[in-house]
């Protein structure tokens, strides 16, 4: 082997090294096993996704939480949820952090709020663009159970969407999720006129 090929081979080997000092697992559950309390807050437009973050590297890192709004395909705010720099108290103790995540729609309005290991972030109000029955909380893992995430980049974990409406009649709520089209595109993609979009980055 001659030394450049040692050179790019050995490049490859600190250049993989590096990324997976910096990545983790990501999964998400979905609301509650009891079918009776699922179905209740399903009626009542609540939703309770568990994020999941699993990984030697997150170990001693904290993490901000933004909801960037948009309407009629344009961004029309940027607001932060829970910002983990406020203090040491918010870094992460172990290589497994869960957050739990509540979104609420309801008589026109939307109330999120962010719960994590003892403590909560603020809660957020916005106002909706017509039924609050439209909308939906959709994670971007599609048929994934699990992903890995570079936590040197930031990453969309929920959109609170209405769905897509074919010619046909008939909408989707998934279609927009898991299309893998830029998150400040799908309202001119999908001709959703307001959406929320949720990310996460770590620091």
């Amino acid at each position: 082997m001659n030394l450049q090929i040692c050179t790019f081979v050995l490049f490859l080997g600190i250049l993989s090294f590096s990324f997976a000092q910096n990545t983790a697992s990501m999964s998400v559950n979905q609301g509650f096993e009891n079918r009776d309390l699922q179905g209740l807050i399903g009626f009542e437009n609540l939703f309770f996704e568990k994020l999941i973050f699993e990984g030697k590297a997150i170990k001693g890192k904290s993490y901000s939480i933004e909801i960037i709004e948009y309407i009629n395909g344009k961004e029309s705010s940027r607001k932060i949820l829970f910002d983990g720099k406020e203090s040491d108290y918010f870094n992460i103790r172990s290589e497994k952090e869960t957050l739990n995540f509540f979104a609420k729609l309801d008589e026109g309005k939307l109330k999120v709020q962010m719960h994590a290991n003892g403590f909560r972030s603020k809660k957020m109000y916005y106002d909706l663009e017509g039924n609050a029955d439209i909308y939906a909380l959709k994670d971007f893992l599609a048929s994934n159970e699990t992903i890995t995430i570079d936590l040197q980049k930031k990453h969309p974990v929920f959109a609170i969407v209405t769905p897509t409406v074919h010619k046909d009649g008939s909408n989707s709520y998934c279609e927009v999720a898991q299309s893998n089209i830029a998150t400040d595109q799908l309202g001119k993609h999908f001709k959703i006129p307001h959406y929320f979009i949720v990310n996460i980055q770590f620091v």
